[in-house]
C-alpha cells in the first residue's frame, strides 16, 4: 500500500490537505524575508509532491491568495496612492507625494517583470536546492549588512521616486529562488535609510504589481489541468488567510524588533539545505 505522502493519485481529501499545507507555507513565508518559493519547492520535494501536480506553475498560482491579502490589508494605502496619483495627473502636479511614489513603484516593477519574462522565454530552470541554499545564505549576509549600516531615519511620508526605482532593481534578485521578493526589497529599503516598518510596507506595495502579474500568468496554465483546480483553489484560500496573519505579525514585529532573527534563520536554512544535498535527500 503506497504511503499517503507518495501517492501519485491523490483523492479529494488528500488534495485538500495538500492545498491547505501548501497555502500555509506560502502565506507565512511570502511576506517574511525568507523566500516563499524556496520553502514551497523544498517542502514539495522532501514530501515528493511534484508527482501530485505541484509543479512550479501550481506553486505560483496559489500566490494569488497573497495578492488578495495585500489588497485587503493595504487597501487604504493603495487607495491613497492611486487617488493621489490620479489627482496629480489631472492637475499636472508632478511633485505631489502620491505621484512620485506611484511612479517609483511603476518604474521599479519593470526590471523584475522583464527579467522574469526573459527567464521564461529562455526556459531557464532555477529550482535546484544548491542554488536555493546559496541564495539564502547570500541574502542573509546582505540583510545583516543592511541592519548594520542602514540609518533607518526615513518614514513612509519621505519616500521618493528614486526609492521605488532602486528597490525595484533590488527586487530583480528575487528572480533567483532562495533570494525572496520581500527579503530583497526589505534589504534594499533598509540600505536606503528607511525605517524597518516603512521598508516592509513599501516592499509589500512595490512587490504587489509583480506578484499579481506573475501569478495571473501562471494561473492560466494551471486551469488547463483539471485535476489541479481543486487543490489550487484550496491552496489559494489557505494562502489568503495565512498571508493576512503574516503581514500583520511582521509589521508589528518590525515596529519594535530588528530583522536579525531572519538573518540567522536564513543562514540556518541555507546550511541545512547544503547538508541535505550532500546527504542526497533530494532527487
Amino acid at each position: 500500500m503506497p504511503s499517503l505522502l507518495l501517492t501519485t493519485e491523490p483523492n479529494l481529501l488528500f488534495q485538500a490537505f495538500q492545498g491547505l499545507v501548501m497555502g500555509l507555507v506560502q502565506g507565512i513565508t511570502e511576506f517574511l524575508p525568507i523566500s516563499s518559493t524556496a520553502h514551497l519547492i523544498i517542502f514539495r520535494d522532501l514530501l515528493h509532491w511534484e508527482g501530485n501536480g505541484w509543479t512550479k506553475a501550481s506553486i505560483d498560482a496559489i500566490q494569488f491568495g497573497s495578492v488578495v491579502a495585500v489588497v485587503i490589508y493595504f487597501w487604504k494605502d493603495l487607495a491613497y496612492l492611486l487617488g493621489g496619483a490620479w489627482t496629480a495627473l489631472q492637475e499636472k502636479d508632478w511633485q505631489r507625494e502620491e505621484w512620485r511614489i506611484a511612479v517609483g513603484i511603476a518604474i521599479g516593477t519593470i526590471p523584475a517583470l522583464a527579467g522574469g519574462l526573459l527567464l521564461k522565454k529562455l526556459n531557464v530552470e532555477l529550482e535546484s536546492p544548491q542554488l536555493i541554499a546559496v541564495m539564502s545564505i547570500v541574502m542573509a549576509l546582505l540583510l545583516g549588512l543592511a541592519e548594520k549600516i542602514g540609518s533607518r531615519k526615513r518614514n513612509f511620508e519621505q519616500l521618493q521616486t528614486t526609492d521605488g526605482i532602486l528597490v525595484g532593481l533590488g527586487q530583480m534578485i528575487a528572480l533567483l529562488p532562495g533570494a525572496s521578493r520581500s527579503g530583497s526589497t526589505l534589504t534594499t529599503g533598509l540600505l536606503l535609510g528607511l525605517d524597518r516598518e516603512t521598508a516592509a510596507r513599501f516592499s509589500f506595495l512595490l512587490g504587489f504589481p509583480t506578484l499579481a502579474i506573475a501569478t495571473l500568468a501562471q494561473a492560466k496554465d494551471v486551469l488547463t489541468v483539471s485535476n489541479m483546480i481543486f487543490p489550487v483553489l484550496i491552496g489559494t484560500v489557505s494562502t489568503l488567510v495565512f498571508s493576512l496573519l503574516s503581514i500583520k505579525w511582521l509589521l508589528n514585529f518590525l515596529k519594535q524588533q530588528s530583522a536579525w532573527v531572519f538573518v540567522w534563520y536564513r543562514l540556518t536554512f541555507g546550511t541545512f539545505l547544503l547538508v541535505a544535498v550532500s546527504q542526497k535527500l533530494f532527487g
